[in-house]
C-alpha cells in the first residue's frame, strides 16, 4: 500500500481525469513535466481492449524518456468477463474504461478508444469484421492519429492469428489502414474541417512471447526497458505492474517487477528504425525552428531546485512569453498547456470546489465550498472566478501557504444534461458499434465536464485560468475523504422492478413500478405500454428524494390479447409536460469513481413455456451473475447459501444446488465444501455447477468423476446444434428439448469447455465455431448414487438475464433432473 501511494503522488497530478480536483505535485512530478517539455513527439499504442496494452513500455516512455504517449484501445472491453460483480456488457465497458482511466493515471499515459463494442471472444478476425465496419473504425483511428499527430504508432497484435484473438488481429489491421490513410486528404475528408491531415514517420509492432504464440525474432529493432527511475522510486517495471493491476474486473493482478527486460519491435510500414525509435524525426524544439526554447529549458532543468519549485517560477514564464511566439499552431497550443501546468504546481496551488449533495437536477442552486492556497513566495492573485452562470471581479491575495476558503451558491444551468457516457447517451448504432452524436467527444475516454469554475489567476505577470470543477465531496470513516463529480439526475427516474416479468399460473401480470423523484412532482400521469397492453394512472404524487412504488396488474384477458409472442412493456411518467422515461444506474466500487448510466425505462413480458418440478434451490454465489433473479421470476426459492448452510442435514431441504459461475474460482472455501456438496448428490440430491475457468481453481475435484477444464469455447452465438443424446433425461424431462431452444442466444454458446471426462459422465449435444473443432462438452451429466450431477459451459448468465426462453427452459431441466 506504501508504493501505491507514493507512486499515486507523484503521477496522479499529471494525468487526464475530468472530475479532478486540482492539486499540488511532488518535486520530482514537477521536474518529471518541465523534461516533457523538451520533446515535440508523441507515440501512440494501438490494440483492442483494456488491458492489451503493454503497460511497462507504456510506463518507459513516459516516465524515462518523458516522452506523451497514448493507448488507442478501440473497444472498452464490453464483452469481456467480471470476477468483481456481475455487470455485462455496456456496464462492463464503463467499469473497464475506468479501470483503464486509473491506470493511466499511475504510468502517466493518456487514453483514446473507437465506437467498437467488444461483443466477446472471437477465434479470427474474418468473424471480428462480421459484427465491425473496418472502414468506419479506421475512420476513428485516423481521427485520433490526425488529432493526436503521433511520431510512431505502436501495435500490440500481428494481423494473423499469432494474435490469438480475432479483435486483437483486428486490431492490427485497422492500425495499418488507419497508418496509411491518415496523411492522405482524399481520404476521410470530412474530418479535415476539424484536423489536418497528418503521416506518422513509421508503424511497428511490439511483438512478444505469450504461451505458445512467439513473435519476437533477434533481428529485430529491440529496447531495453525496466530501468529503475529515481524520479519513482522504482523501476518502470515495478510501475507497470502495479498500474496493470488496476483491472480488477478481469482479474488483472500482476506482479511489479524490477530488472531490465528487452522489448522487441517489428516494422510494418515506415522506416526501420536502427538506433531509437524517432529515428529520422527530430523530437526537438527544432522541428519548428525555435532550438532556443528547448535550450531555456535545459536551464531551467539544470538550476530546478527540488526543495524551492517555486524558485523556477520566473523562467517558466518567460518561457512562457517565447512559446507563445511559435507559429506551429499544434506544438504551440500543446506546450502552453503542459507548461501552465508546470506553473500551477510550481506555485503549490490546491483548489477544490465542493457541496455536500452527490445530485442535482439541471436549475437547481447548491452551496458550494471553495478552497484554494498557494504554496510559493511568489505572488499570486486570484482576480475574478466565473461560477457557471455568474461572474465576480476579486483581488484575493493567496499568502504563501494560507487556505483561503469561500462560500457560494452556484445554480446548475437549466440546459445542462444528466451526467451519463457519451457512447451511451443513444442507442447503439448496431451490436457491433456505439453511437457517437457529437463528433467533439469522438475518440475520448469520456465527455469532457462543463461543469467548472473558472479561476483567473496572475502568477507574477502572468495571467491564466485555473478550471475547478463541480465536485461532492463527503468524509468516509474507512477511506478518508472521498471527492467526486456533481452528478446531474433528471427530475425523475423509474423502473420496473425486475427487467424480466413472467406472468402468474392464472396468465395474469403482476408487477410494480419503482419511481425515484428528485424534485416535487404534485400532479404526474403514469404510463405502461406494450403489443396491444396499455395503462396509465393518474393523479401520481411525488416528494423530492423519496422513492414510490406503484403496483400494477394486467389480468389474463389482458395479457391473452397481446397474443402468444414476448413483448416489451415501456413505462414512462407525465409531468408539467415534460416526459421522463429512463432507468438510473450505479455502479460503484472503490477502485472508481462512482459511475452513472441510464437506460429506458422497460421490461420484457416472457411467456411461460417452461414446466419446473423443483422448487426451492441452494444458490452458491461465484463471480457474480443474474441467473439467481430470473429464476425468482419464474417463481422458484432460491436461498444463497453461505458457509454455515453447507452441511448435510441442511442441505436435505433443496432440490438442487446451483453454483455460480467461477465460483470454484473466487471461493476459497469451495475445497471444503465439495465433498460435502458430492455427499449431497450421492445421497439423492441435485448438483448443477455453471462454467469456472483454468486460473486459481480452489480444487480440482469439482465432480464425482474426473474431469478436465480447457480454454475450448464455442463463440459463434448461432452455432449449430446437434442434439447427440435425445433420451437423456436432461433432454426430455420436464421439457422436451431439441435444436430450437438454441436459436436467439447471444454473444456465445459457452466457454472453457472440459476436454477430458471420466466416462460416467453423458454428453448431450456437439456444436462448433466455423472452420474448429467439434466439440461435446458443452454440458457433462452423470447420476450419482441416488442424485444427479451436471456440470455445464453454456453461458446461461448471459442467455437468462437476456430472456431467452431456450436456455431457461435447458436449465430448468437440470434443476429438475432429480424431481
Amino acid at each position: 500500500m506504501k508504493k501505491l501511494l507514493l507512486i499515486t503522488s507523484f503521477l496522479l497530478t499529471g494525468s487526464l481525469s475530468y472530475a479532478q480536483q486540482v492539486r499540488p505535485a511532488s518535486s520530482a512530478r514537477i521536474y518529471h513535466e518541465i523534461s516533457q517539455l523538451k520533446h515535440l513527439t508523441n507515440v501512440l499504442y494501438f490494440a483492442a481492449h483494456p488491458d492489451d496494452e503493454n503497460t511497462r513500455l507504456l510506463a518507459y516512455l513516459v516516465n524515462d524518456k518523458h516522452l506523451r504517449t497514448a493507448y488507442l484501445s478501440l473497444t472498452r472491453g464490453d464483452g469481456g468477463q467480471n470476477i468483481i460483480g456481475s455487470e455485462q456488457g455496456a456496464a462492463l465497458g464503463l467499469i473497464r474504461t475506468h479501470e483503464l482511466l486509473e491506470a493511466r493515471k499511475l504510468d502517466g499515459a493518456e487514453q483514446f478508444f473507437t465506437r467498437a463494442i467488444d461483443f466477446g471472444f472471437s477465434k479470427n478476425y474474418t468473424e471480428t469484421f462480421k459484427h465491425w465496419n473496418d472502414d468506419q473504425l479506421t475512420a476513428d483511428a485516423v481521427w485520433v492519429i490526425r488529432k493526436y499527430r503521433p511520431d510512431v504508432i505502436i501495435c500490440r497484435f500481428p494481423p494473423n492469428e499469432m494474435a490469438g484473438h480475432g479483435q486483437h488481429a483486428a486490431s492490427a489491421i485497422i492500425a495499418e489502414k488507419a497508418f496509411k490513410a491518415a496523411g492522405n486528404a482524399s481520404q476521410y475528408s470530412d474530418q479535415l474541417s476539424t484536423y489536418a491531415v497528418w503521416q506518422p514517420k513509421r508503424i511497428l509492432q511490439n511483438t512478444y512471447r505469450f504461451g505458445d504464440r512467439n513473435t519476437t525474432a533477434e533481428d529485430q529493432f529491440k529496447i531495453p526497458v525496466g530501468q529503475y527511475e529515481p524520479l519513482l522510486g522504482m523501476g518502470v517495471g515495478e510501475l507497470a505492474g502495479i498500474s496493470r493491476s488496476i483491472h480488477k474486473s478481469q482479474g488483472a493482478g500482476t506482479p511489479s517487477t524490477p530488472g531490465i527486460q528487452t522489448e522487441y519491435f517489428k516494422t510494418v510500414g515506415g522506416d526501420e528504425p536502427k538506433k531509437s525509435l524517432f529515428d529520422g524525426i527530430d523530437i526537438t524544439w527544432g522541428r519548428v525552428g525555435r532550438k532556443e526554447i528547448g535550450d531555456e529549458i535545459k536551464d531551467i532543468l539544470k538550476d530546478y531546485d527540488f526543495k524551492h519549485p517555486e524558485e523556477s517560477l520566473p523562467a517558466l514564464i518567460a518561457l512562457r512569453k517565447q512559446i507563445e511566439t511559435v507559429k506551429d499552431e499544434y506544438w504551440r497550443t500543446e506546450k502552453l498547456e503542459e507548461l501552465d501546468n508546470v506553473i500551477v504546481h510550481c506555485a503549490g496551488i490546491m483548489a477544490e470546489l465542493y457541496t455536500q449533495q452527490q445530485e442535482s437536477v439541471a436549475g437547481n442552486t447548491l452551496p458550494f465550498t471553495l478552497k484554494i492556497v498557494a504554496r510559493a513566495e511568489t505572488p499570486v492573485k486570484i482576480t475574478g472566478i466565473k461560477w457557471l452562470t455568474k461572474d465576480t471581479t476579486t483581488n484575493i491575495v493567496l499568502s504563501d501557504d494560507s487556505l483561503i476558503t469561500l462560500q457560494t451558491n452556484i445554480t446548475v444551468p437549466s440546459n445542462t444534461l444528466p451526467t451519463e457516457p457519451y457512447w451511451l447517451k443513444d442507442a447503439p448504432q448496431d451490436a457491433g458499434h456505439y453511437t457517437i452524436s457529437n463528433k467533439d467527444d469522438k475518440g475520448y475516454p469520456e465527455a469532457p465536464n462543463y461543469l467548472n469554475a473558472i479561476i483567473t489567476l496572475k502568477i507574477g505577470d502572468n495571467t491564466m485560468s485555473l478550471r475547478v470543477p463541480l465536485s461532492y465531496k463527503k468524509l468516509d470513516p474507512t477511506r478518508g475523504d472521498v471527492v467526486e463529480a456533481l452528478r446531474i439526475v433528471p427530475n425523475v427516474t423509474l423502473s420496473f422492478t425486475s427487467n424480466l416479468l413472467i406472468p402468474e399460473v392464472d396468465g395474469s401480470l403482476n408487477t410494480s413500478v419503482h419511481i425515484h423523484s428528485f424534485a416535487n412532482i404534485s400532479n404526474a400521469t403514469l404510463n405502461i405500454a406494450g403489443s396491444n397492453l396499455s395503462k396509465s394512472i393518474g393523479g401520481v404524487k411525488l416528494s423530492k428524494d423519496q422513492d414510490t412504488l406503484i403496483n400494477i396488474k394486467f389480468t389474463s384477458a389482458e395479457m391473452k390479447a397481446t397474443g402468444p409472442n414476448d413483448i416489451e412493456l415501456n413505462v414512462s411518467l407525465t409531468a408539467d409536460g415534460k416526459t421522463y422515461n429512463k432507468t438510473q444506474h450505479l455502479i460503484q466500487y472503490e477502485h472508481i469513481p462512482t459511475l452513472q448510466y441510464f437506460t429506458p425505462a422497460k421490461a420484457k413480458v416472457l411467456h411461460n413455456n417452461w414446466k419446473v418440478t423443483a422448487k426451492r434451490i441452494g444458490y452458491i454465489e461465484g463471480a457474480g451473475d443474474n441467473v439467481v433473479s430470473v429464476l425468482r421470476q419464474a417463481g422458484l426459492q432460491v436461498d444463497v447459501l453461505k458457509d454455515a448452510d453447507i452441511n448435510e442435514e441442511k442441505l436435505k431441504k433443496y432440490d438442487a444446488i446451483l453454483t455460480g459461475i467461477r465460483a470454484v474460482n473466487v471461493e476459497k472455501k469451495m475445497e471444503y465444501w465439495m465433498p460435502t456438496l458430492l455427499k449431497y448428490v450421492k445421497n439423492g440430491g441435485t448438483l448443477v455447477m455453471q462454467y469456472n475457468t483454468l486460473q486459481d481453481l480452489s480444487t480440482k475435484n469439482i465432480g464425482p468423476y474426473p474431469f478436465t477444464l480447457s480454454s475450448l469455447r464455442v463463440t459463434e452465438e448461432d452455432a449449430k446444434i446437434a442434439v447427440t443424446n435425445p433420451t437423456s433425461k436432461l433432454m426430455t424431462y420436464p421439457n422436451k428439448i431439441d435444436e430450437s431452444d438454441f436459436s436467439g442466444w447471444v454473444q456465445e454458446r459457452g466457454l472453457y469447455y472440459p476436454n477430458k471426462w471420466d466416462d460416467h459422465y453423458q454428453t448431450l449435444y456437439k456444436m462448433n465455431d466455423t472452420g474448429e473443432e467439434v466439440l461435446s462438452s458443452a454440458t457433462l451429466y452423470t447420476p450419482y448414487g441416488k442424485g444427479n450431477y451436471v456440470y455445464t459451459s453454456l453461458s446461461f448468465f448471459r442467455q437468462l438475464p437476456a430472456g431467452n426462453k431456450g436456455a431457461i427452459r435447458l436449465l430448468m431441466n437440470m434443476l429438475s433432473v432429480g424431481k
